[in-house]
């Protein structure tokens, strides 16, 4: 009996033990995370002002952001950092070898492959739920990056002019990138630990100095009839960036424990609490998760600013926009009126990743396919996957609500304004409802939770994308191109008009 005692008392300990040190490991990882961004700031600011195009060669540029990004890596993850390298050493070998046929196919499933490797071995054999700076996290914008060059070098070099629509013009890649241009592309530092994901030719462009010269033919290079600065100043933009992080991490940390997630499945919470009052709680809880993001995103998009990427051309005061790589808009966010809106202001750019790899290209289903390709990028946790398909059933019910409900309400301001309280009410509880597993991560608490709601939104929503109908996709954008066909030939014959 002692003997047994003994032992349960060693396994307790030993547990305990494993527990505290996976709980160091974590802490310390998201320490060095924040230190290696606020080094990168520093570093980016630097490089700005003493490695400008204008001083520096792009060869000297490619290679002191590629070895500063590797240094930052090796120091926040250690060798496991060593796998950002392998894996795009690897997929540039898949495109030389593979030719620009097939490259994008090939690519896009040994990328991804090995990105889902490193996360199930994360997942399942190291630290189960453990939310820390993992190396996966920076892998995730390598594999959108990888993915993204070998799509645009297909558009540009395999497929003719009028395949391609306006974006896949404007991004697409005419020649092969050198092994340099490509590991800096994809090893940066000032992306590699945070991202955001930004297109090859864009990021090329910065490197060289001129920002946004592939998408300045459509405007002359002039605004309001005047001409553009070639190198606006970052300053205001990465002051007021820096200002947003402060306030979100200020935030983030005073009120995440207050209004925990996971309380929404505890059992007594469950059965004497209102269903009301859970609803609010469902509401404050996911509300209270998003400043953690808002702030390593802002942080991000500021260090990108500081070493001059970002520019984004002039608004209509003639302001610089610092925004061609944001991946957030939050009061976008606050206020979305459908899932729509919210998506399209949540993680930016991921989303133009989706679109442009997944959604554009799939001739079935393009809905169901992202949102299936996100739920695999995103790792191996159950709760993505519950995430997203039930996604997908609130955007179809949202986009069957928005196509047949929408037009009766703008006849007048005040209907318009009742019918977007009710929608931004509706959106954010479903974006609530919808999040909620891939925060607790388990199958478990996550169908416990669906269950406590009798899962009225997946029922409410499939119901609903049923009894309204909306056109398949190719239909309607057949009907927005002959649409336009009439005002284009109006425009050639009034051209022809005023030439003779």
């Amino acid at each position: 009996m002692t003997n047994v005692l003994g032992d349960t008392k060693t396994s307790s300990c030993l547990v305990v033990v494993v527990l505290v040190s996976a709980a160091l490991q974590a802490l310390k990882a998201d320490v060095n995370f924040v230190a290696c961004q606020l080094c990168a700031l520093l570093t980016a600011v630097w490089f700005r002002l003493y490695l400008h195009p204008s001083k520096t060669s792009p060869f000297v540029r490619h290679v002191v952001a590629t070895l500063l990004g590797i240094y930052f890596a090796l120091f926040c993850f250690g060798w496991y950092a060593l796998h950002f390298l392998l894996q795009s050493g690897i997929t540039y070998g898949i495109m030389i070898v593979t030719g620009v046929e097939h490259m994008h196919k090939y690519c896009l499933v040994v990328a991804l492959g090995y990105l889902s490797f490193c996360q199930i071995t994360r997942v399942y054999v190291f630290d189960y739920g453990m939310y820390s700076a993992d190396f996966t996290g920076p892998m995730m914008v390598i594999t959108q990056k990888i993915t993204s060059v070998a799509f645009e070098i297909h558009d540009g070099m395999a497929r003719k002019e009028d395949q391609l629509n306006r974006g896949q013009k404007l991004l697409a890649i005419r020649r092969m990138p050198s092994l340099l241009e490509y590991f800096s592309y994809n090893c940066n530092f000032m992306g590699i630990l945070a991202g955001p994901t930004c297109s090859y030719n864009d990021y090329i462009a910065f490197i060289e100095g001129s920002p946004c010269r592939h998408r300045d033919q459509e405007t002359k290079g002039k605004v309001n009839g005047k001409s553009r600065l070639n190198d606006p100043s970052p300053n205001t933009a990465v002051i007021q960036k820096l200002a947003t992080c402060f306030i979100s991490l200020l935030v983030f940390l005073s009120v995440c424990k207050v209004f925990p997630v996971e309380r929404n499945v505890d059992d007594d919470f469950i059965a004497t609490t209102p269903f009301y009052a859970q609803v609010v709680y469902l509401y404050l809880s996911m509300l209270t998760t998003r400043p953690k993001y808002y702030f390593v995103w802002t942080l991000a998009d500021a260090i990108n600013n500081a070493a001059g990427f970002g520019f984004n051309g002039y608004d209509s005061d003639g302001l610089p926009r610092w925004d061609l790589i944001s991946n957030l808009r939050i009061m976008n966010i606050e206020c979305a009126t459908s899932f729509k809106v919210f998506l399209d202001n949540w993680n930016i750019q991921t989303a133009h990743w989706l679109k442009r790899v997944c959604y554009e290209r799939c001739p079935y289903n393009p809905t169901a396919a992202t949102f299936l390709l996100s739920a695999m990028w995103h790792g191996a946790y159950p709760g993505y996957y519950l995430t997203f398909l039930t996604g997908i059933v609130i955007t179809l019910a949202a986009r069957a609500v928005r196509h047949n409900v929408r037009p009766h309400f703008l006849g007048s301001p005040t209907h318009k304004f009742i019918y977007d309280i009710i929608t931004w009410a509706a959106t954010q509880i479903a974006i609530c409802y919808t999040v909620v597993p891939f925060v607790l991560l388990s199958v478990g608490p996550s169908l416990k939770f669906y269950r406590s709601w009798y899962f009225c939104l997946h029922i409410g929503c499939i119901l609903l994308a049923i009894a309204l109908p909306v056109k398949p996709r190719h239909l309607r954008l057949k009907e927005q191109q002959s649409a336009l066909q009439p005002s284009k030939e109006t425009t050639d014959s009034n051209q022809k008009q005023k030439t003779t």
